[in-house]
């Protein structure tokens, strides 16, 4: 994605393209409806406690380590196996990314580097900075070409601009967009996906759309399954208005799975079935 050029709000433009704003208003309806509900009102911490247990176990899904729901539950030991590591990252980003929200505004690269440390455990001296020329990417289920890191440099700058500037951009718009850069930059050497993810789930949750993080967008993208995943990601990487539109339009209907998920955690609860 361009930052650069005679328009000074570039993803307020996105919001224009076509389907986009029938994205936003169909997010806004599905967010709506969970936050109306009546155990919702009453019982908001468990329907955001198991939201995020939701959105890590899909996010890691996405990234390979697709786990049953009760295996992730279960688990109190993530450092057996690669997949474990996996989820285990994921948890550990799900239960940061509130700590970060009053961060990111005034600087989102402090927050990226935080999440990539996060994610990445200290496993390695390259965790919690983007990746230096020559330095090799473990994300293998992203296959698109890999921009240089000076281009990596500058894209995260443009994008941390436009963060602080602030935006007229729907918050779904923001959110996807934050989360298409990243995954088609991968910055940093490792868990690239995960880190994307998460910070789609920080503007969510920041930008007022989801003030509770109970519609997890994790559960959809994993929902809608990887395949269509990577090819909404080859729209956004296309750069084509279609293209965009497309991914923006993938974001919006993870959300809504996401939120449709917490509406039927609620309705289990109500039943007094969970």
């Amino acid at each position: 994605m361009s930052t650069t050029g005679a328009t000074a709000d570039p993803l307020a433009t996105l919001g224009s393209l076509p389907g986009v704003a029938e994205s936003v208003e169909s997010v806004r309806k599905a967010v709506d409806r969970v936050y109306g509900h009546r155990v919702m009102r009453r019982r908001s911490p468990e329907i955001t406690a198991e939201a995020a247990l939701r959105g890590a176990r899909g996010s890691a899904a996405l990234s390979g380590a697709d786990w049953a729901l009760e295996e992730v539950r279960r688990r109190t030991d993530f450092s057996g196996d690669d997949d474990a590591r996996v989820v285990g990252a994921a948890l550990r980003l799900t239960a940061e990314a509130g700590q970060l929200l009053s961060i990111w505004r005034q600087s989102p690269l402090r927050v990226l580097a935080r999440l990539h440390l996060v994610a990445a455990a200290g496993a390695s001296d390259d965790v919690g900075r983007p990746r230096q020329e020559g330095e090799a990417v473990d994300e293998p289920l992203v296959e698109l070409p890999l921009p240089g890191a000076a281009e990596v440099h500058g894209r995260l700058e443009g994008l941390a601009a436009l963060v602080v500037t602030g935006t007229a951009a729907p918050a779904l718009v923001t959110a996807a967009i934050v989360h298409g850069e990243l995954l088609a930059l991968r910055p940093f050497t490792s868990r690239n996906g995960l880190v994307a993810r998460t910070a789609e789930r920080v503007v969510l949750v920041g930008s007022g759309l989801d003030p509770k993080s109970v519609c997890a967008a994790e559960v959809g993208h994993a929902e809608l399954g990887r395949a269509a995943y990577l090819a909404a990601l080859d729209g956004y990487v296309s750069g084509t208005p279609e293209g965009m539109a497309a991914w923006i339009g993938h974001c919006a209907r993870a959300v809504e799975l996401g939120a449709r998920e917490s509406t039927a955690v609620c309705e289990a609860l109500q039943r007094g079935a969970a």
